[in-house]
């Protein structure tokens, strides 16, 4: 753009900044946020800040992004909380979480994902009173968290699957298709990554038990079953996919030759060979 002398807006600025976000390039994405009112006189809105707070997060600049929040000149939304939030999560940093979550009680308190992260937080590093504790205050105060749904549309139909869903008329199929696919992974150096379960009392077994029917496992086996080899597999996720479905997803594109197409919560993810659009950072 600059090159062809064609002056940048507030939503190129967007564009740029998710980009960078989504690519890792921090150094870049702090730069580029920089110039937008030293060089072009653009003052940043709420979904700048939001890219700016994303690009750190998903960095592990945890720390930087809450003084970021803290330092706006402007109200912080739930948006930003939210994503500080998640990182959180993602990061395993259970007291910068806990400031996080209490910031976002204080504007709304209603959200079950919320709750769920910070126990989850909690757990994986074992503190399990804590985890209790955010549990019990999620049921005191009546709040649900969001089923996670991955569907797919064959022949029309929209099919949708839940974690460890029997509902569907052909669940059994379904079944022994991802338990056959797991061990064919398996022979090519597929281990299930349980850091993400967090029960105390469950045993490796029953961990990986509760990680082999996620619903993106379900969609993904349905669309196996029920397309034509070569065929592309297109799935909707209501949630973020987890790790473990991530690479799951990488490895059947491998073995089977096809392209799977995932729509999460956050991004498109396009796998192909054994790779991901996203390169493993999303």
């Amino acid at each position: 753009m600059l090159r062809k002398s064609v002056r940048p807006d507030e939503i190129t600025f967007l564009g740029v900044l998710y980009s960078c976000s989504h690519a890792g390039m921090v150094d870049e994405g702090l730069r580029y946020f920089g110039t937008m009112q030293s060089d072009y006189d653009i003052h940043p809105g709420i979904k700048h800040y939001g890219c700016v707070v994303d690009l750190l997060a998903r960095a592990g600049k945890l720390e930087e992004a809450y003084n970021f929040i803290n330092g706006l000149p402007i109200a912080p939304t739930l948006i930003l909380w939210r994503a500080l939030l998640s990182a959180c999560g993602e990061h395993g940093n259970v007291d910068l979480g806990m400031k996080v979550f209490d910031r976002i009680m204080k504007l709304d308190n209603s959200h079950g994902g919320d709750y769920v992260i910070l126990s989850n937080m909690c757990a994986m590093k074992g503190r399990w009173e804590d985890a209790s504790q955010i549990r019990h205050l999620m049921n005191k105060r009546g709040v649900v968290k969001v089923p996670g749904c991955s569907s797919i549309e064959v022949d029309g139909t929209v099919h949708e699957f839940f974690a460890g869903d029997g509902k569907h008329p052909d669940s059994m199929q379904v079944h022994r298709m991802v338990d056959m696919v797991v061990e064919q992974l398996k022979a090519i150096g597929y281990a299930p990554d349980m850091s993400k379960v967090h029960h105390m009392h469950l045993t490796e077994q029953q961990k990986e038990a509760s990680l082999r029917y996620h619903g993106e496992k379900l969609a993904i086996a349905f669309g196996l079953i029920n397309t034509s080899p070569g065929t592309t597999i297109r799935v909707v996720k209501n949630l973020r996919v987890c790790r473990d479905c991530h690479s799951y997803a990488k490895l059947v594109s491998l073995l089977f030759g096809r392209k799977i197409i995932l729509r999460d919560l956050n991004r498109f993810h396009h796998f192909g060979g054994g790779k991901c659009s996203c390169a493993d950072y999303w």
